[in-house]
């Protein structure tokens, strides 16, 4: 049996460094609210170790992706993070529900 040759294919760097960043994934709705988040993630990520994208769902993105990744991470309020694919802990909520607003007593008279 022959020895089969190494297939050798060049990567450059910047496609190594890719592989080896941290992915954060900002959502947002371009709000006071959800703005100091932005920057705050923004000033922590240390460049060449983390690729940060910002998604702002009130403008949306052309591929419709942040709408998608919104349902596959079970996001139900903003602002949310995600690192990796995974939705942070704080960023965890089932948002209102039906039974929240009813055990407020807002389906009652005053």
């Amino acid at each position: 049996m022959e020895d089969t040759p190494l297939l050798k294919i060049p990567l450059h760097s910047n496609i190594l460094n890719q592989m080896n960043k941290r992915r954060i994934e900002v959502f947002t709705a371009g709000c006071p609210v959800c703005n100091p988040v932005v920057d705050l993630v923004k000033s922590l990520a240390i460049e060449d170790d983390n690729e940060v994208t910002i998604y702002d769902l009130v403008k949306q993105c052309e591929t419709k992706e942040c709408i998608s990744k919104v349902e596959e991470y079970g996001i139900k309020r903003l602002p949310a993070v995600a690192i990796d694919g995974q939705l942070l802990g704080c960023c965890k909520n089932n948002g209102i529900t039906k039974e929240d607003l009813i055990n407020a007593g807002i389906t009652e008279k005053l």
